[in-house]
C-alpha cells in the first residue's frame, strides 16, 4: 500500500494539504489555472486523472464543465464522491489505475494535477500511462501534468538519510478537530531515481500528549526535464507550454507544469 491508499490519509488530505501549500501557492491560482485550461480545451469533455479528493474535479464541475475523474486510491475517490454528493453534483468518480484504465468515450482534455504523475515509479509505468491516456484523447486533445526539477543538493542529503530520520513538516487540525503533526522521512536512490520513505502522523490530545501514531509509506519518482521531453515525444505528444507556476510563469528550476497536445 502507498500513502494515499489509507482511509485516514484520505480523510485528512484536504486538511493537511491546505497547510502544506499555504506558503507556496494561492489556492485560487490553482483553481483558476485549471479552469482556464478547461475553458480553452475542455469543451468536448474532461477526465481528471489521479483526482484525489476532487479539488480540480469539483471546481470544474461547479463551473459547468463535463468532467469525470478517477484515482488509484479507492479511499480518495470515495471522499471525492461524498463531496460531490454534498454539492448535489452527479459525477462519475471511481477507482482506477492510470496505466490501464478503460473509458467508453474520448475527451478533449486530460488533467493530472499536483504530483499524480510522479507516483509512477518506473519509466515503463510512465510510458504506459501516457499511452493509455492517449487512447482516451480526441484528435489534438490536451494533457496537462506536473513534475518538479530534481534538486541535486536535496538528493545528496536524502542519499544519506534513512526511512526513520523524521523531520517535522507541519501541524494541522484533522477531520476530527484534533491537532496532528506530520513528519517526513525520505531517502533517495540515484539508480532508480526513487524517493522512498514514510510519513508519520501524530495525533495530540488537548494537553499536547500524543494519543495516536500512524506510519504511512510513500514512493515517488524524480524525472528530469530532458527525460520528460523524450518520453513526451516517444508517446506521441508535442509540448505546447511548460509553466513554472499556476500564474503561467515560464518554467522554473523547481516546478514544471506541462501542457501537451496529442499529435
Amino acid at each position: 500500500m502507498d500513502l494515499h491508499d489509507y482511509e485516514d490519509v484520505a480523510m485528512n488530505y484536504d486538511h493537511y494539504l491546505s497547510v502544506m501549500y499555504s506558503g507556496n501557492a494561492n489556492p485560487e491560482d490553482f483553481k483558476a489555472f485549471y479552469l482556464g485550461l478547461a475553458n480553452e480545451y475542455g469543451k468536448e469533455g474532461i477526465i481528471d486523472i489521479a483526482c484525489g479528493t476532487g479539488a480540480v474535479l469539483l471546481h470544474l464541475a461547479e463551473n459547468g464543465h463535463d468532467i469525470s475523474g478517477f484515482d488509484l486510491s479507492e479511499a480518495m475517490a470515495n471522499v471525492a464522491k461524498k463531496k460531490a454528493e454534498k454539492l448535489g453534483l452527479k459525477l462519475q468518480i471511481y477507482s482506477a489505475d492510470m496505466t490501464n484504465f478503460r473509458f467508453d468515450r474520448k475527451f478533449s482534455l486530460a488533467i493530472i494535477a499536483r504530483s499524480g504523475f510522479m507516483h509512477l515509479t518506473t519509466p515503463e509505468l510512465q510510458r504506459k500511462a501516457l499511452m493509455c491516456i492517449r487512447e482516451h484523447l480526441l484528435p489534438e486533445g490536451i494533457l496537462t501534468l506536473n513534475t518538479f526539477v530534481p534538486n541535486v543538493s536535496l538528493q545528496f542529503e536524502q542519499m544519506n538519510t534513512t526511512v526513520d530520520d523524521y523531520t517535522l513538516r507541519l501541524e494541522y487540525t484533522n477531520y476530527q478537530g484534533k491537532c496532528e503533526r506530520l513528519y517526513n522521512a525520505i531517502t533517495y536512490d540515484p539508480l532508480t531515481q526513487l524517493m522512498s520513505g514514510n510519513w508519520k502522523f501524530e495525533t495530540l490530545d488537548d494537553n499536547g500528549t500524543i494519543i495516536d501514531t500512524r506510519i504511512r509509506p510513500l514512493k515517488m519518482r524524480q524525472t528530469t526535464k530532458m527525460e520528460m521531453e523524450y518520453l513526451i515525444e516517444l508517446c506521441g505528444y508535442e509540448i505546447i507550454n511548460v509553466y513554472g507556476d499556476y500564474n503561467r510563469t515560464p518554467a522554473s528550476d523547481k516546478n514544471l507544469i506541462w501542457v501537451l497536445r496529442l499529435k
